[in-house]
């Protein structure tokens, strides 16, 4: 099983997003993570969803996506170069004599505290799903009290 990123260029109308997620559902396949925003043209969204599944489940994907009338392009970004970001907030537990640690942590990952409480800190960083995992793993010793993640967002590198 490999993790595929799929970008699906789709006309922006109402419900496509349930007909993209419903296609998933009923074909048995698992979204680990999709964002929906607008695309470099007037009219279209662009999704890109994360999935797992060797190359016939992706054939099949790619297939049953193109059946949709919405759906314009497919593209599966995991077969080329890509650049892949996603976005996390995390608000941590952090009295005042943590407070140095965290911030330690914060700067090792090129993070940014956004909001600064009595008693915690929430923080944001962004980069591929293993820093922020990574990052993830470091705080939940102090206590994550909430968290926030975008999914996956991804292009391809260059000129692709």
């Amino acid at each position: 099983m490999m993790k595929h990123t799929i970008a699906v260029l789709v006309n922006d109308q109402p419900g496509v997003l349930q007909r993209v997620s419903g296609l998933f559902g009923r074909r048995g396949f698992n979204i680990e993570s999709i964002t929906v925003g607008q695309s470099e043209e007037t009219g279209l969204s662009r999704m890109v969803i994360v999935t797992w599944g060797d190359e016939k489940t992706l054939e099949q994907i790619e297939k049953q996506l193109y059946k949709l009338i919405d759906v314009i392009k497919v593209i599966d970004l995991s077969s080329r170069p890509m650049v892949a970001r996603e976005l996390a907030l995390i608000k941590v537990t952090a009295e005042p004599p943590q407070r140095p640690e965290i911030l330690g942590v914060v700067e090792t990952f090129r993070a940014s505290v956004v909001d600064i409480g009595t008693s915690n800190l929430t923080v944001q960083v962004v980069g591929d799903t293993d820093k922020i995992d990574a990052m993830i793993e470091l705080l939940k010793p102090y206590g994550i009290r909430e968290m926030s993640r975008t999914g996956v967002t991804a292009m391809i590198r260059g000129n692709g």
